[in-house]
């Protein structure tokens, strides 16, 4: 189990202007995540971050509405409890946030592995020699994510192509659930296994900084939203009470 440690916030060591956010709380008695950037803070006092697009237009979240907000750092899933303060819609979104008093820390576990039912888009991208400018559709495979990690995936398929073989290069596209949609990550087939329902295959990522994800306010890397997620998924740390 990852060790989680509460201790009280200093800010120098925990808040930086643009650090990446996710803020959860509860609307409609549904747990809802989104995703924010931390534009400043004061003291003891509040915190300033984006408004997540998802709440421009709200009317139904009020001042004392408790909330937790995590971020990555250093390595570790950091975490608090707060609420929120006010928002304002003009002439800039931004939501203002109670100071936190106390912190959480977990360290992450090296490439925690946890399961999905994501579907995804495979593009083959390893062509030897042989330049090609258009692929045709025979060069896209659809399968449905079966776990995830850091590193890498493992992918059910109906039919395997025959270019998905071991040491093949692909591009894969899937969502991460409340945090965006992943395109252009280059992976490497690792292996494969038949079976009674479907093939799977296990693909190694393979990060070259041309990988995307697509979310207004994440402003994040692949990297850190993948590790971001799976350490929300694998043990749900920073429950909202």
């Amino acid at each position: 189990m990852n060790e989680v440690m509460t201790s009280t916030p200093v800010s120098t060591s925990f808040l930086s202007v643009g650090l990446p956010l996710k803020i959860s709380l509860s609307l409609d008695q549904q747990k809802v995540m989104y995703g924010s950037t931390l534009l400043g803070w004061k003291e003891h006092a509040w915190l300033v971050c984006e408004l997540p697009s998802q709440l421009n237009h709200t009317t139904d979240i009020l001042a004392g509405t408790s909330c937790t907000v995590s971020y990555l750092f250093e390595g570790k899933l950091v975490g608090y409890k707060t609420a929120i303060r006010d928002l304002l819609l003009a002439p800039v979104p931004i939501l203002f946030l109670a100071f936190p008093k106390t912190v959480e820390e977990m360290h992450l576990r090296k490439h925690a592995r946890v399961s999905s039912s994501e579907p995804a888009l495979l593009t083959r991208a390893d062509f030897g020699s042989h330049a090609v400018s258009v692929l045709s559709p025979a060069d896209y495979a659809g399968g449905l994510v079966k776990d995830l990690s850091l590193g890498g995936c493992s992918i059910a398929l109906a039919k395997v192509p025959v270019w998905l073989r071991p040491g093949a290069t692909i591009h894969l596209e899937f969502e991460l659930p409340s945090l965006g949609h992943v395109t252009n990550l280059a992976g490497v087939v690792k292996n494969t296994e038949g079976g009674d329902d479907a093939n799977v295959i296990g693909i190694e990522f393979q990060f070259d900084r041309l990988e995307f994800i697509e979310y207004r306010g994440w402003g994040g890397s692949v990297r850190d939203a993948i590790t971001q997620w799976t350490a929300q998924k694998s043990a749900d740390v920073f429950p909202i009470r």
